[in-house]
């Protein structure tokens, strides 16, 4: 049996400080200090700053001039382009899903862990788990672009993601309530029209909803 590849010490620097962004440790325009991460993860700089240099490039982070590397600030247009382009695109994936009833019964579980995640509510655990609803219908259409592409679409959405229910956080149980109804409909085998408009306006919703949130400066909002 062929073991499993060691993970290089870039793909780990890569890969801590991706997540470290992702759940909010290091906030919107937090400086990434290559001498301290390097310290803190028992290796060199050097992969550190190659790590950097990918996570620039996929726009988790920016360079500022006499600053550094620092961690993207909120990009409000790029959440709407993204938000919008998934709802086309998970409307679709939705809509030509080859859902088993175990699927669907994976699905209900973690929209009843996000149901429960309400009483004593956490932002990113919830985010968390409604990453894995959806990416689990999406996953099961048969077109591997479509797959392809709404994959693309929520590694996007994860730089900013973070910050939805928190900015919204009434939105949380709306966005329940919508799965457990979208489940009933593939349940229930609606026509595919029907589910597709369902699944795109679930997402819409969620763009209005922050769209309509009170205003508020967006770094504050990052702290988790």
């Amino acid at each position: 049996m062929t073991a499993a590849p060691v993970r290089s010490k870039t793909q780990y620097a890569y890969e801590t400080l991706r997540d470290r962004i992702a759940e909010g440790r290091y906030g919107p325009g937090a400086r990434l200090v290559f001498d301290r991460i390097a310290r803190e993860l028992g290796i060199s700089p050097v992969p550190v700053r190659e790590a950097v240099r990918r996570l620039q490039a996929e726009g988790w982070v920016v360079f500022e001039q006499n600053v550094g590397a620092q961690v993207a600030e909120f990009d409000p247009d790029g959440y709407r382009h993204t938000m919008e382009a998934l709802a086309l695109l998970e409307g679709h994936a939705v809509a030509t899903a080859l859902v088993t009833e175990a699927m669907l019964d994976r699905a209900a579980h973690l929209n009843d862990l996000m149901a429960a995640s309400l009483v004593e509510f956490d932002p990113l655990g919830f985010t968390r788990l409604n990453r894995e609803f959806h990416l689990l219908l999406c996953g099961a259409t048969p077109n591997p672009r479509l797959r392809e592409l709404v994959d693309k679409e929520w590694s996007r959405l994860d730089m900013t993601r973070r910050t939805t229910f928190s900015l919204v956080p009434g939105r949380a149980r709306e966005s329940v309530a919508e799965h457990a109804e979208l489940l009933r409909l593939l349940r229930a085998e609606a026509p595919a029209e029907v589910v597709e408009r369902f699944a795109r306006e679930h997402k819409l919703n969620t763009l209005r909803a922050v769209d309509t949130r009170s205003p508020a400066p967006f770094p504050g909002e990052f702290t988790s």
